[in-house]
């Protein structure tokens, strides 16, 4: 598969933050998602949020698990740290990164499969633990990777 890389214009009328960064500064790769999805909406709304917060993208550990919602934190903060980790067990890989350095905002995109299935112990006992983190759970009620598979979130009688 080839990527084109998207174009990194700076027009002069790009507003700066506080910090000094324009929105474009905190957007990723071009999405490679289904159209419709609603992945492409979180992403959006998570560059519009660091943006308007003045978070400076180098100061953010982006971690996801598995599935359709792995690989959004491609497509914002591209400037940032990121790291992907095995089904289930992101919010495990976050701690231990947070205990190791407290200076950066913890984000953690996830999936209704990785967080409400395979990966609800680890989801839970990070909330028990009161982790310092950003936690996004992506719920669309099946397992996209696998054409629509209900997942535990699905509505009931669907």
């Amino acid at each position: 598969m080839t990527y084109i890389l998207k174009p990194r214009l700076h027009h002069p009328s790009l507003t700066p933050n506080k910090v000094g960064y324009t929105r474009r500064d905190y957007e990723g790769k071009v999405s490679t998602l289904c159209a419709g999805c609603g992945h492409d909406s979180i992403s959006a709304a998570i560059v519009q949020a660091c943006w308007e917060l003045d978070i400076e993208p180098h100061r953010v550990a982006k971690l996801s698990g598995i599935g359709c919602s792995s690989k959004t934190p491609d497509y914002f903060l591209g400037a940032s740290h990121g790291f992907n980790t095995v089904h289930g067990r992101m919010p495990s890989v976050l701690t231990g990164a947070n205990l190791a350095n407290r200076d950066l905002l913890y984000l953690g995109v996830s999936g209704d499969g990785d967080s409400a299935s395979i990966g609800l112990g680890q989801f839970s006992h990070s909330m028990r633990r009161g982790v310092r983190m950003v936690y996004i759970v992506e719920n669309n009620g099946v397992y996209g990777l696998t054409k629509g598979q209900f997942s535990a979130t699905a509505d009931q009688g669907s």
